[in-house]
């Protein structure tokens, strides 16, 4: 076939994309600045050539901004990119090349780029300071990955996004490759979207609400330029915060390798996961693309309009770096927040996804100077966007840049990483003095951040880890990270861990210091479960998967990341205590409570709900208070909305090394207090069933053991 065999019309110029129209397809891109652009069709993923090239009229093919043409005859499964024409004049900040080939921003899907080698199809201009590699004359159109007509059409069997209130959420943070691809899992489609498919059943299992999925949107694993040095072997962009498309599931980690393939498994997994009641979160990095800094390669957004898409330095020939990536998008340039609008009402209306998490969301908040705002357009937009009006929306709430907004993030009712509820609760449980009046202020909520502006207390995501830092295992067993296989000296990471090694660093087989590890994880699990606030729990912490002390394994695609499943057989009884925490959380509203704890009678029956003692009975003096902390919660309508009533608890802290007695609060006239939870004790006295909770023996006193948790419930006898 060749061009003479192509009809094709002016079509139309929304939507803009590729989409199914009319016997064909209606192609549709944005670019003000471009003077020319054409349409390149192939037909196999790795063609020498297009089989045509439809040069589209300024005059009959542009409407305003928008190029666009309907070609007939094609369908589902072709394959097109497009090659745009225009001024390149770097200090100015336009950057058209005709070279090369650009990805259309709003594809749906993109064959494999596994051979894709941008790093080799660069130029490279001596002339100016440092060079400028952006420009190159070699067509590299044959490697390029190329973008995938998409037919929206599946059977979704009657599903919709469950769309569960936040407080009621206990969130799974993991990687879809890194979950199955290592042999041990014992699916039949490693490291896929089907893969996790085949586990659901653990997931159910261990308890969680929802899985908040690393990117999945396309990526080039293949972008990083060294290697590891103790193996050699060349170092892979894992994680995925670096996208090349969107709008587009990643192709490798699809088993189904057709074009498009990987749109249908990936909305067949998302069917699977509601069918078991789990949500499905994606992790989207809107802040920067993978074309990085004017060093960098020129696959799409750069080639289509620079000056529109990025935010530019005053020599407009660089970029403005506030994700430390290389580039900033402009994001509150009208048409990119159409386009980001465009892409979350996409993955929810289409891919039916429950919500996002937005990977360094505070470049969102930024002008087109880069300048933070106090009412950003962009943010105030995704929160009260009808489409997105019950999905669940999840800022990191910083950037590269300096900006830190934790408690004070803009635009309404967004939620909220809470890296102060992270570090507080690890000085706690590493024995730091005088840190117990930051736990009590985490642990019941954090109204320090999130009252002032009338947010709830789950607007806060409460975690100890996340795939940024130490695994939990981690957190126990190294003092110091150890990163040196990334190949940057081991300068990269974080260096306040507030981590403890409980007396050695790295892997012991010493079984004290094990068992003081384990001990420590149950009280971090214990303490996450119990926290006001919505739970978020590291993939694989359940069963102590392990970084061997790495922690910022972004380029590790091997068994430093992997989940490595053996482990959940050997640390069965973690497993076992995680899982019973997670529905003792959801068993209980007092620990979901919609409103943050009332100082004083809030339920009018004489009895706070919730007050503080020290270990004497006492209320505690905040200024010494250090590694000892009991709280009690009246549980009378703890679930206010439903007006529903709990059980009272009272809980024990013990971050000392040291064995102490608490003074216990009587219980009501008529019930108990029985033991539910004590960490020191060994599995199954470590957490009791519901129902099967023993008895306090003596109403006086409870011994807690050196760097424990107890959780007593009272009820009748």
């Amino acid at each position: 076939m060749n061009d003479s065999d192509i009809r094709f019309d002016p079509g139309k110029p929304l939507p803009l994309g590729a989409e199914l129209s009319d016997g064909g397809v209606n192609f549709s891109l944005f670019s003000r600045h471009a003077t020319a652009v054409s349409l390149e069709l192939f037909n196999e993923p790795f063609a020498e050539k297009p089989y045509a090239v439809l040069r589209m009229d300024p005059h009959r093919n542009r409407t305003g901004d928008v190029w666009h043409c309907h070609v007939h005859g094609l369908g589902p499964g072709s394959l097109y990119l497009y090659r745009v024409d225009g001024p390149y004049i770097p200090e100015k900040g336009f950057r058209f090349n005709p070279n090369k080939v650009s990805l259309d921003p709003y594809a749906k899907a993109l064959t494999d780029m596994s051979r894709w080698d941008i790093l080799s199809s660069m130029g490279f201009n001596p002339n100016l300071p440092d060079g400028d590699l952006s420009f190159s004359y070699r067509d590299d159109a044959r490697e390029h990955p190329k973008c995938v007509v998409v037919d929206d059409a599946f059977d979704w069997q009657g599903d919709r996004p469950l769309n569960y209130p936040l407080r009621f959420s206990v969130l799974y943070e993991t990687h879809v490759r890194g979950f199955t691809v290592h042999p041990s899992s014992g699916v039949d489609h490693p490291g896929t979207f089907l893969g996790l498919t085949e586990k659901i059943h653990y997931l159910k299992e261990l308890g969680v609400t929802g899985v908040e999925l690393m990117p999945v949107q396309d990526f080039n694993e293949r972008e990083l330029p060294r290697s590891n040095p103790r193996t050699g072997k060349a170092l892979r962009n894992y994680w995925g915060y670096s996208t090349v498309a969107f709008f587009a599931p990643k192709a490798t980690y699809a088993s189904n390798k057709e074009p498009g393939g990987q749109v249908r498994e990936f909305k067949e997994m998302v069917r699977e996961l509601h069918k078991a009641g789990i949500e499905v979160i994606l992790d989207i990095v809107f802040n920067h693309t993978a074309e990085g800094n004017e060093k960098g390669p020129t696959f799409s957004f750069r080639g289509i309009d620079n000056t529109i898409y990025y935010m530019l330095d005053e020599n407009k020939r660089f970029y403005k770096n506030y994700s430390g990536c290389g580039n900033t998008m402009n994001c509150n340039h009208p048409v990119v927040r159409s386009f980001i609008i465009d892409c979350l009402r996409y993955w929810v209306v289409e891919m039916h996804v429950d919500g996002f998490r937005f990977d360094l969301g505070s470049i969102l908040g930024r002008d087109q100077q880069g300048r933070l705002m106090e009412n950003p357009p962009m943010l105030e937009r995704i929160a009260e966007e009808p489409v997105l009006r019950n999905t669940k929306i999840i800022a990191e709430a910083w950037d590269a840049g300096g900006a830190y907004q934790v408690g004070w993030f803009p635009g309404g009712r967004w939620a909220e990483w809470n890296d102060r509820y992270r570090d507080d609760m690890r000085k706690f449980w590493r024995g730091d003095l005088k840190e117990a009046r930051h736990f009590a202020t985490r642990l019941s909520g954090s109204s320090d951040l999130y009252l002032r502006d009338g947010r709830k207390p789950f607007h806060s995501i409460n975690f100890l880890t996340s795939h940024d830092g130490f695994t939990l295992n981690d957190l126990v067993s190294y003092v110091d990270k150890h990163n040196e296989e990334n190949g940057e000296e081991n300068r990269d990471g974080h260096d306040g861990n507030y981590s403890c090694n409980n007396g050695f660093e790295g892997l012991v087989s010493n079984p004290t210091i094990d068992a003081v590890r384990q001990r420590q994880i149950k009280n971090f699990f214990a303490t996450l479960m119990i926290s006001l606030g919505t739970p978020m729990i590291l993939g694989g912490d359940e069963f102590r998967r392990t970084q061997q002390g790495n922690n910022n394994a972004y380029c590790q695609d091997n068994e430093i990341s992997w989940f490595n499943w053996s482990f959940k057989d050997r640390e069965a009884d973690l497993f076992r205590f995680a899982k019973k925490m997670i529905a003792f959380r959801l068993r209980h509203p007092a620990f979901m409570r919609p409103e943050f704890f009332s100082g004083s009678d809030g339920n009018y029956n004489a009895i706070p709900d919730i007050t503080w003692f020290d270990e004497n009975g006492e209320s505690p003096d905040w200024a010494k208070a250090d590694m000892r902390l009991a709280l009690r919660l009246d549980g009378s309508r703890a679930d206010t909305y439903a007006d529903r009533d709990d059980n009272d608890f009272f809980v024990m802290f013990n971050s000392s090394e040291e064995d102490c007695a608490f003074i216990l609060p009587p219980s009501f006239e008529g019930k108990l207090w029985f033991r539910a939870i004590d960490t020191s004790l060994p599995s199954p006295r470590d957490i009791m069933a519901a129902g099967s909770e023993e008895p306090v023996v003596d109403t006086e006193e409870y011994f807690v053991h050196a760097l424990s948790t107890v959780v007593l419930i009272s009820r009748g006898i």
